[in-house]
């Protein structure tokens, strides 16, 4: 009979809505924790209910537990820390290094600090890993997979709502001119950290954003470059019909006109944008369009499946020597995927 033994493994608190969905695959995650609460070490901090398979540790205590991978998602993590929380023999585990940005240095010339060739190197779009330069070492992607809220769009809102964290200090790659530009001639409210100091709403906790933004008419993302926002794809998860620029992955997502609508043209994103605030129906149609594709690219169940089969490969000592296929492939997307429901008045 197989050992069914959930792998234990050990990551930090990096991304507080990515650690969440990661934890929903059948495996047991340790996290460190110290008592300053550092950056990777507080736990299980932040609005989010994390299941009884995600493990607090104290940091000191590391040393002296049994895992069978370990999961990397920030440099200084992987440079220094692991020398430092690790025993000799931990340090021999099997790691993946997890890259959730595009380079930001060059955006095709970067090599990535990750050159040992025994890791996997896992990107979180397609994207990202087409623009890392990527040392040789074995890559594959792993798409994003989002739970569905259980909410109902409701687009009352003569509004757009935009969903980033320090806009104003992120500056151009989070486009924070853009959003500037763009508010001054449509209605747009802002939520996140720092939102307040620039006219914005604040932060709203994670488990409230979706019934927060389903009363807006669109969801709209100024970035330039960045990887596929998990803001993005919880909108879509709604029912929000997306505006956005047409950079990133956010082309492979966007079918525009029809699951939601994007352009590299300011004026056209405020056409756009005026278009669905004077079409409630053609708003609720493209945002029914983007649900339907948002639950077959990004569900959660194909996301949990996907890092369940990548750990207990890496933890068998077997790597990728190809990259892995996107994850539509279960969903027969060789073709791009296309809504059977089709807005009439676009």
């Amino acid at each position: 009979m197989l050992n069914k033994r959930r792998l234990k493994v050990f990551t930090w608190h990096v991304h507080g809505s990515y650690l969440y969905y990661l934890s929903q695959a059948n495996c047991d995650f340790y996290i460190p924790c110290d008592a300053e609460r550092n950056h990777g070490y507080g736990g299980k901090a932040g609005p989010f209910p994390f299941g009884s398979n995600l493990h607090e540790v104290p940091v000191e205590r590391v040393k002296d537990m049994d895992f069978d991978v370990i999961l990397f998602q920030a440099r200084k993590h992987y440079e220094e820390d692991q020398y430092q929380i690790f025993s000799r023999k931990q340090l021999d585990l099997p790691k993946v290094y997890l890259e959730h940005d595009p380079p930001r240095e060059h955006p095709t010339d970067t090599k990535h600090w990750v050159k040992d060739r025994s890791m996997t190197l896992v990107h979180c779009t397609n994207f990202n890993r087409l623009m890392w330069n990527s040392n040789g070492v074995p890559t594959t992607v792993i798409d994003h997979g989002v739970v569905d809220p259980r909410v109902r769009y409701k687009g009352t809102l003569d509004r757009g709502i935009v969903v980033i964290n320090n806009i104003q200090s992120r500056g151009r790659r989070l486009g924070d001119d853009l959003f500037e530009y763009i508010r001054r001639q449509v209605p747009i409210d802002l939520i996140g950290m720092g939102a307040k100091e620039i006219g914005g709403l604040g932060e709203v906790p994670h488990n409230k954003v979706p019934e927060f933004i389903s009363h807006y008419r669109f969801f709209f993302n100024p970035i330039r470059y960045t990887s596929l926002g998990l803001s993005i794809i919880e909108a879509m998860m709604v029912g929000l019909p997306i505006v956005g620029f047409a950079t990133t992955e956010l082309v492979s997502v966007i079918n525009s006109g029809v699951n939601g609508f994007t352009s590299l043209d300011p004026e056209q994103i405020i056409a756009q944008m005026k278009m669905l605030l004077e079409s409630p129906d053609l708003a609720q149609s493209v945002g029914a369009n983007g649900k339907e594709y948002a639950l077959k690219r990004f569900s959660i169940n194909r996301f949990a499946r996907d890092w369940e089969t990548l750990l207990a490969k890496v933890a068998r000592g077997e790597r990728p020597h190809l990259p892995m296929k996107p994850s539509m492939k279960a969903h027969g997307a060789q073709q791009p995927y296309r809504p059977q429901i089709r807005p009439s008045s676009v």
